[in-house]
């Protein structure tokens, strides 16, 4: 596996072999629809992986627009440039830290409807052996719809904190306090009473998001890794087609490198990947692979317009 992560690198970052990496196209082709569609009727299983690409395509951006809109005080007071960044910023004191990050789990978590390319991707998988792992901590899939037995969220979810320091291994439900901090948040800071600390020790809590060696896994997240393996497990020897949705090859260890590896190793494996702007296949593979060069929800408009 090593030897193959090395070529994948090596292919992503030489400038000598980057025209050799994928088949790029600039819209939804419907060359590549037709393509695909078969691939996905003909196949026993289907393992997505869902980045940050998906939910943009949802229009749950984390910048322009949608940041200024719902965080103009906070960019005037802190020169705030994303949604993104601003969960890293150095607040001086525990008030200002929770009014940003419950503003941020409220719109992003709470006070948001399910983004329509999710329930699009649904439709198509939803009579087909599927399973999810997802990136993004914001639960639009079982928002949509998707069967939690079949979602893995490895990278943690907006609507649980933790205990900062990692004391113990339970998480809390944040959906009451996040509304309350929103409610009596004044000039970027919510009142003292409401900073939440950890029921066991005292400490001071996070949300549940992996940003470091403290990030927590509960015996709920190693339950969702187990379903996880073992659907990789059982098709590993059948028609699976490993279905790569907008995510980033600046995060790539977590879905890209494993769906690439396994496409490899599994003799009926196939690898798609939709992503706009972004995508890379290694000449190991593309012989059963296909990049589309499209926004996320555009495609699945247009495979809809092929169904039967």
């Amino acid at each position: 596996m090593k030897v193959f992560l090395l070529k994948c690198l090596n292919a992503i970052n030489s400038k000598e072999n980057i025209n050799n990496l994928s088949r790029i196209k600039s819209t939804v082709d419907d060359k590549d629809v037709i393509k695909i569609k078969p691939i996905l009727d003909d196949c026993d299983a289907i393992l997505i992986g869902a980045g940050c690409g998906l939910l943009y395509s949802a229009g749950l951006t984390y910048f322009g627009k949608r940041f200024e809109e719902n965080f103009a005080d906070f960019i005037e007071k802190y020169n705030m440039s994303d949604m993104y960044l601003g969960g890293y910023y150095p607040f001086d004191t525990e008030e200002e830290k929770w009014a940003y990050w419950s503003r941020h789990i409220l719109i992003n978590r709470y006070n948001k409807k399910v983004g329509k390319p999710y329930i699009d991707l649904l439709n198509l998988v939803k009579d087909k052996d599927y399973f999810v792992i997802n990136t993004n901590a914001n639960r639009q899939f079982q928002l949509a719809g998707f069967s939690q037995d079949k979602i893995f969220d490895p990278q943690g979810n907006y609507g649980l904190f933790q205990c900062k320091k990692a004391c113990q291994d339970k998480l809390y439900d944040n959906e009451k306090i996040i509304k309350e901090m929103v409610k009596s948040e004044k000039d970027c800071k919510i009142p003292t009473h409401l900073v939440p600390k950890c029921p066991k020790c005292g400490g001071e809590m996070e949300v549940n998001i992996r940003r470091n060696n403290y990030f927590v896994q509960d015996n709920g997240w190693y339950e969702s890794e187990k379903r996880y393996k073992k659907f990789i497990r059982d098709n590993r020897d059948r028609k699976i087609v490993f279905l790569e949705l907008g995510v980033s090859i600046t995060t790539p260890a977590i879905i890209k490198y494993p769906f690439w590896k396994m496409t490899e190793e599994f003799e009926n494996a196939y690898y798609i990947c939709i992503n706009k702007g972004e995508g890379h296949i290694p000449r190991e593979i593309e012989k059963k692979s296909i990049y589309v060069n499209s926004d996320i929800g555009d495609f699945l408009d247009r495979i809809k317009i092929f169904q039967s």
